[in-house]
């Protein structure tokens, strides 16, 4: 767990990196912040090998998903984030910036309106808003995407990758997990459409390969390109691809044979079985599937030692840490060091708004030296 390994030219220190998790400390026009700067670099200091960013929006358009989300649009937000980079990479840390458009899932912009969505069809999604990104009652039903609205949001996710490059970044995670616009056109229950991006598995991974494509032409060959799959949605824990692990070979041999340097999967728990209770983890799924020179990230329930360890040897490259970092931003020194990890207090971190706060940043990393 804690050798180097190699991820394209990159080398990591170990196999232990932090997870996106959405929060919502951005500047109301998208730029990166003073406080998001010392919130990336306490994670490199505690020893965390490489880290990727919440979620940031592409475009102008549909993308943005919540007040106060960064973006990757304008040239003021590039060089906000070159500040959060610069001070990530003197922290000698690896930092990936989570390219996301929100799709359906909107939480309501601007406050005193819904902003109109876009989603692959007119299906209004499950549950309700969440509270701590500003969010608030029912979803409203999105319009089903046009391929004009379609061209828009590849280009945004492209433009944003090179201004990502631009900003210092060493690569780029494309979000289609957690039910966004990509993630939905893997899914049956979101993408009911009839046109060559809806239907059977290999019609509904084109769009998200499409994407990944347009990216890794347009940035230079040495940045990582990656992409976040799950099956379930913010709005729906318990949906999985009705297909099994047919669908899961396709979408990760299409979206692995794009030149994707890695997958991320997530999932609750990344070890136990998704296809059937005999059945693989949707990250042996990804081993099985990916050609061989995609990297695989575990992510989901790994914040014990033993947990990430399991994922390892299960075949996983990586793992990432989301709760439990917030918890020890120090885990991979405090777990070589054989400290005691802190329990995560999502009522003292994420509630009752997923802000970056004065005591979340006195979280530092000092502790296992002293």
């Amino acid at each position: 767990m804690f050798n180097s390994v190699s991820l394209g030219d990159l080398t990591l220190n170990n196999r232990i990196g932090l997870a996106p998790m959405t929060r919502v400390s951005a500047m109301d026009d998208g730029q990166a912040t003073s406080r998001m700067a010392r919130y990336y670099t306490k994670f490199a200091k505690g020893g965390f090998s490489f880290l990727i960013t919440e979620g940031v929006y592409t475009d102008n358009a549909y993308s943005k998903g919540y007040n106060n989300q960064p973006g990757l649009v304008t040239d003021d937000h590039v060089e906000a984030w070159t500040h959060v980079t610069n001070a990530v990479h003197d922290a000698g840390g690896v930092i990936f910036a989570q390219l996301m458009h929100c799709g359906a899932q909107n939480q309501g912009i601007p406050r005193e309106s819904d902003q109109e969505t876009i989603a692959p069809s007119a299906v209004k999604p499950d549950g309700e808003k969440n509270e701590a990104y500003g969010g608030n009652g029912p979803y409203p039903k999105p319009k089903e995407a046009d391929k004009e609205d379609l061209k828009t949001a590849r280009r945004g996710f492209v433009a944003a990758a090179v201004n990502a490059h631009e900003a210092g970044f060493d690569g780029v995670e494309i979000h289609a997990a957690n039910g966004y616009l990509l993630n939905e056109f893997l899914s049956d229950k979101m993408n009911q459409r009839e046109d060559e991006y809806g239907g059977s598995p290999e019609a509904r991974v084109q769009y998200p390969a499409e994407v990944v494509d347009s990216i890794v032409s347009a940035v230079p060959e040495e940045f990582i390109v990656g992409v976040r799959v799950s099956q379930s949605m913010v709005t729906d824990y318990s949906y999985v691809w009705p297909e099994g692990e047919e669908a899961a070979a396709v979408f990760f041999e299409m979206l692995s044979n794009t030149g994707a340097d890695y997958i991320h999967t997530t999932e609750r728990y990344a070890t136990e079985p998704t296809f059937g209770d005999d059945g693989p983890s949707l990250m042996e799924a990804a081993v099985k599937y990916v050609t061989d020179d995609t990297v695989v990230i575990a992510n989901g329930g790994l914040g014990t030692p033993e947990a990430a360890r399991q994922a390892i040897d299960d075949g996983a490259d990586l793992v990432t840490l989301g709760t439990s970092a917030l918890a020890n931003p120090d885990w991979p020194s405090r777990v070589v060091a054989g400290k005691e990890l802190a329990q995560f207090d999502r009522t003292q971190l994420l509630e009752p708004k997923a802000v970056i706060s004065d005591e979340e940043l006195s979280l530092d990393s000092s502790s296992v030296d002293e």
